[in-house]
């Protein structure tokens, strides 16, 4: 899978004074457009078109420099329609616009080219299980919440306290299947991962159940899941585990992720300072 990701990454370099297409990348890699945007934005840190941007200013600040092409030649070489955009974006990226630094030859920042391999420590092992599940319904209470990649949600936990004990009660007594018990779900996020952008979370059961009238309900469509186990300190071990399943287990293991909602099972200490998660992704097998 990296090998082909990597030969992903090197036509991105081929074609930086070109359009480039998420979906010609992912056949390059032998995935879809959905698994590739998702693993890029794991190993990279980065959404695919920051980094894409990133390295089109890069080549173009040396263009800048280099003097060769005047610098409406050098923004429409690299797709932008106006001298004016290319400005604002230059100046996003290096700190000082084009016309400047070719005056006074500016140190520009530069992306690296991005290329992965995976390191294998040993020093740890992931707990998975792939399962089938039927049809069925997420049911209790959603919130449109941004993303935060790093330490507490407050918009999520405000949400949570906002539910109160007495509906929390009513909504874990609709549960009945795996994974058992009050779950989070995360649906509908943008393609790029970032933080700040924004996702539906659902605070729910995994439910056959019929939904109440003053609950939100989320029907998922029957398929494969991976399902992972880990235990540590709360929320670092969540936000890891998530990481790690990009960045260690699809790499390595025949599936993609597939379109549909992240359900995390979380059961903390009485302290609040431990968490044991089970993390459920929506999956399917590579085609070879």
């Amino acid at each position: 899978m990296l090998d082909r990701l990597n030969q992903a990454m090197e036509h991105i370099e081929h074609r930086l004074d070109q359009p480039i297409d998420a979906a010609d990348l992912a056949r390059i890699a032998v995935t879809s457009e959905y698994h590739f945007r998702r693993l890029f934005s794991a190993l990279a840190g980065m959404p695919l078109s920051e980094y894409v941007r990133r390295r089109r200013l890069t080549v173009a600040g040396a263009e800048v420099l280099g003097g060769e092409r005047t610098l409406l030649e050098i923004a429409v070489r690299y797709g932008y329609t106006s001298g004016e955009a290319f400005a604002r974006a230059f100046r996003a990226v290096h700190g000082v616009g084009p016309g400047e630094a070719r005056r006074r030859g500016a140190t520009l920042r530069s992306q690296p080219r991005m290329s992965f391999r995976l390191i294998v420590e040993g020093s740890s092992s992931m707990e998975y299980k792939v399962v089938e599940k039927d049809e069925f319904r997420v049911v209790g209470r959603k919130a449109r919440v941004p993303l935060v990649h790093e330490g507490p949600n407050p918009a999520i936990a405000a949400f949570i306290r906002e539910i109160g004990q007495e509906t929390l009660r009513r909504i874990e007594s609709l549960s009945d299947q795996e994974p058992e018990g009050i779950v989070s779900a995360s649906d509908d996020l943008h393609d790029s991962r970032a933080e700040g952008t924004e996702l539906d979370y659902y605070h729910g059961v995994v439910t056959r159940a019929a939904v109440p009238e003053d609950m939100d309900a989320l029907t998922v469509r029957a398929g494969t899941w991976a399902v992972f186990e880990s235990s540590g300190p709360f929320p670092q071990t969540l936000q890891h585990l998530w990481r790690d399943v990009f960045t260690q287990w699809f790499p390595s293991n025949p599936y993609r992720s597939r379109p549909g909602p992240e359900i995390l099972r979380t059961r903390l200490s009485q302290d609040g300072t431990e968490a044991n998660a089970e993390l459920w992704i929506p999956v399917e097998r590579t085609v070879v």
